[in-house]
């Protein structure tokens, strides 16, 4: 079902049509296919690089798209309906461009910008380590001043963890510690992927999101040069933060396309599916079911919507990102989990997607914060906890 929307720009209106007609035509038709052979999708992000997508928040200076927040997370809503992998991966590539974007000297965005916006790159976003988990201020991965380094740059040793696009990314966003203990000691480098020492292992075998490969991020001795330093030295962890904070609505819009996904395909089999003598649909306890759906998934797209116009006035958005990827990533759980019910039997084949879907929208809990985290950054919103 197609959503109705409203857009701030005309050329909003154009570039959702846009992205509408090639997730239905490119990516949608591959997503059950790609899924259970576990094959990651690179030629469609090239796909979306060569249609102008994969900056669309950044400035055109540096060959970004100019557009706002709640344009582009629309566009993300639209690229996950049709196949979460794609949708999710223009999300991290975003957050992995955030730090350059926002925090660069102008001399590292001129440098890096124009291809990791372009389409001819694909980023990775490493902070998340094994032990570390949602304390990411106690993150062990060490970039260690060494005169015998590139430019007088530095010398990594560690690994991260759970990185989306391990291993198939083009260049990692690199959140390691230059100083002491704590958030302070931390600093974000740029490394490219071909880098000596860098490399991935083989992809987790997940539950669901097959083939957008996690995997641990190992730097061995990889030494890179003091250009690479993104910000200032220990820095890096407030640069972290704020991406999170953007990265969060990236995530609450990729649950809310999961779950218009569900949604709109147990509408379809509930109007075709026949039970003494009617359409199941026309059964009150399955109707309601899908009218609190439908009114959980909107309630979720304006949740994240209200945040994004938040950030694009330039107002604080930080809690109300928190509370959208909570409720929207939760809804994608409750609506997905219906839709198999809605289905019976066939919901728990792989015949359908609905199956697919639950599946899926149980990563979105976790990722960029699980759901717990996010309801201590609410709850310490209220009352002034910090």
């Amino acid at each position: 079902m197609a959503v109705e929307r409203t857009l701030p720009t005309p050329e909003g209106e154009d570039l959702l049509g846009l992205v509408r007609d090639l997730a239905g035509k490119e990516i949608a038709p591959r997503a059950a296919e790609g899924e259970e052979r576990a094959e990651f999708p690179r030629d469609l992000f090239r796909l979306l690089g060569s249609s102008g997508l994969l900056g669309l928040p950044y400035p055109s200076e540096y060959g970004g798209g100019d557009q706002p927040y709640e344009v582009y997370l629309q566009v993300v809503e639209e690229l996950a309906s049709a196949w979460l992998a794609v949708g999710l991966g223009l999300s991290v590539h975003t957050l992995s461009c955030y730090p350059v974007a926002s925090s660069g000297s102008p001399e590292l965005k001129d440098r890096l910008l124009p291809d990791m916006l372009g389409g001819g790159l694909l980023g990775a976003y490493c902070l998340s380590e094994a032990h570390s988990g949602s304390d990411a201020s106690a993150l062990s991965t060490r970039a260690v001043a060494d005169p015998s380094a590139p430019a007088d740059g530095y010398t990594v040793e560690g690994a991260k963890s759970w990185i989306t696009h391990g291993g198939a990314a083009d260049f990692y966003t690199l959140f390691a510690r230059t100083g002491g203990p704590g958030a302070s000691g931390i600093s974000c480098l740029h490394v490219p992927a071909d880098t000596p020492g860098v490399a991935a292992d083989a992809p987790e075998r997940k539950m669901g999101m097959s083939a957008s490969p996690t995997a641990v991020v190992r730097f061995d001795g990889v030494r890179v040069p003091a250009d690479a330093l993104v910000g200032e030295e220990g820095s890096g962890f407030s640069i972290a933060l704020s991406a999170l904070d953007s990265g969060r609505l990236g995530i609450a819009a990729c649950a809310v396309g999961v779950a218009q996904a569900a949604l709109d395909a147990a509408v379809e089999y509930a109007k075709e599916r026949r039970q003494f003598g009617r359409a199941i649909a026309e059964h009150q306890g399955l109707s309601f079911m899908l009218a609190d759906m439908a009114t959980k998934v909107e309630a979720s797209r304006e949740l994240y919507l209200a945040a994004a116009r938040r950030r694009d006035a330039g107002r604080p958005f930080g809690t109300q990102a928190a509370m959208a990827k909570l409720f929207a990533t939760d809804t994608a759980m409750q609506v997905s989990t219906d839709a198999v019910q809605v289905f019976g039997g066939y919901g728990y084949t792989r015949d359908f997607p609905v199956e697919r879907y639950m599946r899926e929208a149980k990563v979105l809990q976790i990722v960029e914060g699980t759901n717990q985290i996010q309801r201590m950054v609410v709850g310490r919103s209220l009352t002034g906890d910090r």
